[in-house]
């Protein structure tokens, strides 16, 4: 590592990561240039904003929540955005077979909606849960195994498997168990059974997902564009619109940074260099061999003429036949994100670069999710004539079995390189919150700043097997 600070630093990629690593650089008065390929900042973070017939609507690209449990990154987005952060209450459903069940779920509800075969298989693998095989090794296990471990035959073929499997595109067999590890918030059926019973006074509840969160009131990506506002202001140099065509490395370090922009290719020199470009593309600039994959995703946005839809801020869509697997309504999160008296609906829909749903023309694709959204009971009619699409091709890691054999070998193969550094859910190839990759960025920013080296600290951070949002506080 260099004895004396690096004056020139490189940040590719501006979401979350990137901005923040900027910004602690900025702050040390080292000199940064932030590469982002798209026309704004915020990457998968970021809220476009349409002008329709009726006014202005905005979709963010997924359904983002800020939550943290850091109160120095708390603090930092409470000053950076004053009153426009509003404070949010999550609602989520799971709509399958035609039945509407609340998540987390409740005795009640279940009681009144689920299927007499449901509760019974319910109660059955409970009963047998203590003799059920565990998966004695969780890196290897796969996400199958662990569900049916933990929570059963019936809900795995009920809740799990069809909606896990159109997520990913694959069958949840050959997916690691990593996904269920950080994502489901209930430990087993036990765990379930516990939160039905009424609680007695004194008993520790079990974990669940936090409920309140912190939300900007013109969608999730105001956070990113006023921080990418104050970091010009400040002296950084940002140049949007830039795609990274190449890295130059001499010996153990990067010496030059090449991009592309409107056509004109460009080159310079800097001292550093964090990336927060997805692994693979990193490793392929490099001619390091990489074999890890991401899931995509299509957002099929439209106006709908009425106030409000449902009071729920995400419906779960786990019928396989259903296109999409989210189902929200932006102005859940905040009522400024359709024009007064109008709402929009948003839906998820995964697929692969290159498959029929990635190609599918939109007009098409509109048809097939209203033919989706009319079995949902949703009023069709209703539906504006417009749509507004977003599109992303890094969407999730996609961490099938061995995956992490091979984002080892990956990050291995990189290490020697001194000054890059990975960062963010993209370049560190983790599914993750966007606090843990604004924390990514900032330790990032860190390393050039006191010549410690935190890759490995990096690449692991809050990789904790056990739900992140259990910890969090609104």
């Amino acid at each position: 590592m260099q004895s004396h600070p690096p004056k020139r630093v490189a940040v590719l990629g501006g979401g979350p990561a990137g901005l923040m690593a900027a910004w602690r650089l900025q702050q040390a008065g080292f000199h940064v240039t932030l590469l982002e390929q798209e026309a704004a900042v915020g990457g998968m973070c970021a809220t476009q904003t349409f002008q329709g017939q009726e006014g202005e609507y905005r979709f963010d690209y997924g359904g983002h929540r800020f939550i943290t449990k850091n109160p120095e990154l708390l603090a930092f987005i409470d000053e950076l955005m004053g009153d426009d952060l509003l404070h949010a209450e999550r609602k989520s459903v799971i709509r399958f077979g035609g039945r509407t069940y609340d998540y987390p779920l409740s005795l009640g509800n279940l009681l009144r909606t689920a299927p007499l075969p449901l509760m019974a298989g319910a109660l059955k693998d409970l009963l047998l849960l203590p003799f059920a095989h565990k998966p004695r090794d969780f890196a290897k296990a796969s996400f199958a195994e662990w569900i049916q471990a933990h929570f059963g035959r019936t809900l795995y073929r009920q809740f799990f498997e069809g909606y896990t499997g159109k997520l990913w595109g694959i069958d949840p067999a050959r997916l690691s168990a990593d996904w269920a590890g950080q994502r489901i918030s209930l430990i087993d059926l036990k765990d379930v059974a516990r939160r039905l019973l009424p609680r007695r006074q004194g008993r520790v509840s079990v974990r669940t997902y936090a409920r309140k969160y912190r939300y900007p009131r013109l969608g999730f990506g105001q956070i990113y564009t006023r921080l990418g506002e104050r970091l010009v202001a400040e002296g950084c140099t940002l140049i949007t619109q830039a795609k990274v065509t190449g890295l130059v490395r001499e010996g153990n370090r990067l010496s030059r940074v090449r991009w592309e922009q409107g056509g004109n290719p460009c080159e310079q020199a800097f001292d550093w260099v964090i990336s927060t470009l997805p692994l693979p593309v990193t490793c392929a600039h490099l001619g390091v061999p990489c074999d890890l994959h991401y899931r995509s995703l299509r957002f099929v946005n439209m106006p709908l003429a009425q106030e409000n839809l449902s009071d729920n801020t995400w419906q779960y869509l786990s019928d396989p036949h259903i296109l999409a697997t989210r189902l929200q309504e932006p102005r859940r999160r905040s009522p400024f994100m359709a024009p007064a008296g109008k709402s929009s609906v948003m839906l998820e829909i995964p697929c692969n670069v290159g498959d029929e749903t990635w190609n599918a023309p939109l007009p098409a694709l509109r048809q097939r999710v209203s033919r989706d959204l009319a079995s949902l009971g949703v009023d069709t009619a209703r539906l504006g004539h417009e749509t507004f699409e977003a599109r992303s091709e890094y969407a999730y890691p996609l961490m099938d079995l061995g995956y992490q054999a091979r984002r080892d070998r990956a990050i291995q193969a990189l290490m020697p390189i001194e000054n890059l550094i990975m960062a963010g859910r993209q370049g560190t190839f983790r599914y993750i919150f966007t606090d843990t990759a604004m924390e990514m960025g900032l330790m990032a920013a860190d390393m050039v700043v006191d010549g410690i080296d935190r890759r490995h600290a990096i690449f692991n951070h809050r990789n904790e097997n056990t739900v992140i949002e259990t910890q969090s506080v609104a």
